[in-house]
């Protein structure tokens, strides 16, 4: 099967890896020269990955987006979420043939709010592709890239477009189940970014496993009360694209946003971090647009909002945490 992946960061280079250990005739778009000539020439990518690793010499690479929409069945969206609406609206007039769009960025568009498939679905008319697919869970690229047991869902609205996602990428080492709560799984891996952010603070701030693990649980709590207030299942929240991405990514070294947290905690200000961070950390814009929304809802998202305060208002990290176990005292079930 011919699929295009668009970026050539760390998931865009991953994924393009897996499908063709699955056989499939891989191109990957990117716009940095110095990357597409290193996969084309040297089958590596060591813009993100170390050298011990050794691409398919099947994995091409490109800059020329017309080159790379030549009729593509698949096409992988590997950009960050503030990228999304743009390459979407460049790669419009060259889709032919109704390809499945299989979006992997966990986030809102910063324009609309709106969810990673809904935004797909505004710019690229129904008549156009096939329904709009979300390949999301618990999954680092720097672990599928060697090959380590990953489990992800395949989320779409029709399940017969999440099955065929499901058999194109699922293989001996990447495990891909269906679902089709569609709200509850992009709410859910979007939400996570932000208690991660929680997450590195507390570690930053020297905090210890006990803080950590309540962190966890009172924020799957605040994950729950938006997703399920928007219209997400409940169980949705208890399987991959809920708690295990909220685990993962609150727990693991190659979570960006809880670099982004532990950096903010160990300097008790966000304020340097702002000012000097180059890397995409989907949780920082995500606690913005999470935090207007609770509030325009009136859904009751302390952490969120001490987060939000942390990033947007200045607030030491001590501080927040400080007001967050002085709130009033309540049932763990509220």
């Amino acid at each position: 099967m011919k699929i295009t992946i668009l970026g050539s960061g760390t998931w865009g280079t991953a994924l393009g890896q897996l499908l063709c250990d699955n056989s499939h005739e891989v191109t990957i778009y990117g716009i940095v020269k110095e990357q597409v000539d290193d996969i084309n020439l040297n089958h590596q990518n060591l813009a993100y990955f170390n050298n011990d690793v050794v691409l398919p010499s099947s994995l091409k690479a490109t800059m020329n987006l017309k080159e790379a929409m030549e009729d593509p069945e698949i096409i992988v969206l590997a950009v960050p979420t503030i990228a999304i609406r743009s390459i979407l609206e460049q790669i419009k007039p060259l889709i032919k043939n109704r390809p499945y769009l299989v979006s992997v960025a966990k986030g809102f568009d910063t324009n609309s709010t709106k969810r990673m498939s809904e935004l797909i679905r505004e710019i690229i008319p129904e008549q156009m592709r096939q329904e709009v697919v979300s390949l999301i869970g618990p999954g680092h690229a720097e672990e599928v890239i060697y090959r380590y047991l990953t489990l992800v869902t395949s989320t779409s609205l029709d399940f017969e477009a999440a099955k065929k996602i499901q058999e194109i990428f699922s293989n001996h080492y990447f495990r891909v189940y269906t679902q089709t709560d569609e709200i509850g799984a992009e709410y859910g891996v979007a939400l996570k970014n932000v208690i991660a952010i929680a997450a590195g603070c507390i570690v930053g701030l020297g905090q210890g496993d006990n803080a950590r693990a309540a962190l966890l649980t009172r924020g799957l709590a605040e994950i729950v009360r938006f997703g399920v207030a928007f219209g997400g299942k409940f169980k949705t929240f208890l399987g991959l694209t809920g708690l295990g991405d909220l685990e993962v990514t609150c727990n693991s070294r190659h979570s960006r946003n809880f670099q982004a947290g532990y950096a903010i905690g160990k300097a008790n200000s966000a304020k340097e971090f702002l000012a000097t961070n180059t890397k995409t950390v989907e949780g920082i814009r995500t606690a913005k647009i999470v935090y207007q929304l609770a509030k325009e809802n009136n859904i009751e998202m302390p952490i969120t909002e001490a987060v939000y305060n942390v990033l947007y208002n200045d607030k030491k990290p001590s501080d927040v945490i400080t007001q967050l176990m002085a709130r009033q005292l309540k049932d763990e079930t509220e």
